[in-house]
């Protein structure tokens, strides 16, 4: 049955929250983030990954620091829409469940895979995924750490066959999606994600990523999205967030 705090009035208004109610009423959660995080560590969520909370963070630069690449126009609306909206779902989705002051991680563990809880995966996934892409963008020119710049080379060779790599096999999503640089089973690897999907689910970690949405691009860049990556890898990965990630594998 819905927790008593779930309306009838909201159940009717939104018809796949009642999967999400009933489903969410037969887990046992901590009411806090922190207790929710905890709690997940059983259930798959990576420890490097800590706790993201249900609360969007502010752009770590300002929203005209990526120009001319990204205007920012499309800053604008890409973090103060689409992302918001991630967030402002959640809340709607989550009130008065066990899940309601669970980490981003937690939720998307929990509901990867659950048809019932679709809509929880797609806008905590969304939610982490926006907040990861922001950070690994920079305005400031960087480099890969040392222990970042040797695993480059003995996968790729150089920083720019990656970086090529990168390009080709973001531009080669169909749909909306994603470009990762991952760690995969010890070793970098250069992979894509449809939608929301994030590649911790199945086990890699990611170190940077890239979104391929249109959201991300079409207001400078229409429909060449091979010239937004090639524009945005080339200038402004942020190469210390990367090799800040790696070292907490």
């Amino acid at each position: 049955m819905l927790k008593s705090s779930l309306s009838r009035r909201r159940l009717m208004a939104t018809g796949s929250l009642a999967s999400v109610g009933v489903l969410l009423s037969k887990m046992s959660f901590g009411a806090s983030t922190q207790a929710a995080t905890t709690a997940a560590s059983s259930r798959g969520v990576p420890a490097y990954l800590g706790a993201s909370p249900q609360t969007l963070p502010p752009l770590p630069w300002a929203d005209n620091a990526l120009e001319p690449v990204i205007s920012a126009r499309t800053i604008g609306i890409h973090y103060g829409k689409h992302h918001r909206a991630y967030f402002d779902n959640l809340h709607k989705l989550l009130a008065g469940t066990p899940l309601a002051n669970a980490s981003l991680e937690e939720l998307i563990m929990q509901s990867h895979d659950q048809p019932a809880l679709v809509d929880v995966f797609n806008n905590a996934a969304q939610a982490w995924n926006h907040n990861f892409y922001w950070n690994s963008l920079s305005p400031d020119a960087s480099a890969p750490s040392e222990k970042l710049q040797a695993a480059i080379q003995r996968k790729f060779g150089s920083t720019e066959a990656l970086t090529k790599a990168l390009v080709a096999t973001s531009a080669s999503q169909f749909g909306s999606g994603w470009g990762w640089l991952v760690v995969d089973r010890g070793e970098l690897a250069v992979v894509k994600t449809s939608n929301a999907e994030t590649p911790f689910t199945r086990g890699q970690v990611p170190l940077l990523t890239v979104d391929v949405w249109e959201h991300a691009y079409y207001l400078d860049y229409q429909n060449r999205r091979p010239d937004y990556l090639v524009a945005t890898v080339s200038r402004h990965l942020n190469w210390a967030f990367a090799s800040a990630n790696l070292d907490r594998v």
